[in-house]
């Protein structure tokens, strides 16, 4: 299996033109070959700025981000590196140019000049994995919410990334389309050994994460575990931020002076927890 890409942020500052303020100032951190790593933060926190800096469809105002040791602001590399850190977007309907689920996966691999026969071989493989291959022949606009998404994330890999990043991928989705993009995201990152990053606002999204980031007003201020992130109740809650359902059950329990532990994260955790108490 191919090794996943790196992206390293370095001192990074971003100002929109026109902007009178920073949208992101002194973010430090890499993101490791590999991982899984989801990123919250409340609305105009700077999440999806940043996700657009790791590709490349922003370049800092100061500082660097380099993926692979490509730096975004060389724009000689710029190709290269979207080619290494592919984008899914909130909406599906935005990144769908054509009639048909396979010639739509096959934009991304025609227009890198790819050879015809490779281009068949990458749809079929982008469609098997995330389990579409009996929609190749389908109109993307007969599919449900979650299904289009997958054939965004389908076209994506075809392009064959290290890195893929989603920006509120699940958004604009119901809770089953939800549950269907968050599937093949961990079995990009678990079966593909894709590095992936997440930016949701859905807490239950982000515990399945590595590492969790927390962004606010354009900085990093909190970065850990899902565990450690989430047992800090108080402080996500001053950030404006919801917490896992059972998250917030096992602070409230506690709060009524049981003794559950901190990193329980979900149902089936509880449950299992709780049976062995009682």
């Amino acid at each position: 299996m191919k090794i996943a890409a790196e992206i390293v942020a370095l001192d990074v500052h971003y100002q929109y033109a026109g902007g009178n303020s920073l949208a992101l100032e002194n973010i430090n951190l890499k993101i490791k070959p590999g991982e899984f790593v989801a990123i919250i933060g409340p609305n105009g926190s700077g999440k999806s700025t940043l996700a657009k800096l790791f590709n490349g469809l922003f370049a800092p105002t100061k500082g660097d981000i380099l993926v692979d040791g490509l730096n975004t602001k060389n724009k000689d590399d710029i190709w290269e590196i979207r080619r290494k850190a592919g984008m899914v977007f909130q909406n599906p309907d935005n990144q769908i140019v054509a009639t048909i689920v396979e010639e739509d996966v096959a934009f991304g691999p025609e227009n890198l000049g790819i050879p015809s026969e490779q281009i068949r071989r990458r749809i079929k493989e982008a469609l098997r994995i995330v389990e579409l291959t009996d929609f190749a022949d389908k109109a993307p606009h007969l599919l449900s919410g979650g299904q289009k998404q997958r054939v965004a994330i389908a076209g994506i890999l075809a392009m064959k990334p290290d890195c893929i990043i989603l920006d509120e991928p699940t958004a604009m989705l119901d809770p089953v389309g939800r549950k269907e993009v968050i599937t093949t995201v961990k079995k990009l990152n678990q079966d593909e050994g894709k590095t992936i990053v997440l930016i949701t606002h859905f807490m239950e999204e982000a515990v399945q994460a590595d590492r969790v980031l927390v962004m606010e007003k354009g900085q990093v201020v909190m970065e850990g575990r899902p565990t450690e992130i989430f047992s800090q109740v108080e402080k996500l809650k001053k950030l404006g931020l919801d917490v896992p359902q059972v998250t917030e059950l096992a602070f409230q329990l506690r709060t009524a002076e049981i003794p559950v532990r901190y990193d329980i994260l979900t149902v089936e955790e509880m449950v299992d927890y709780l049976c062995q108490l009682i």
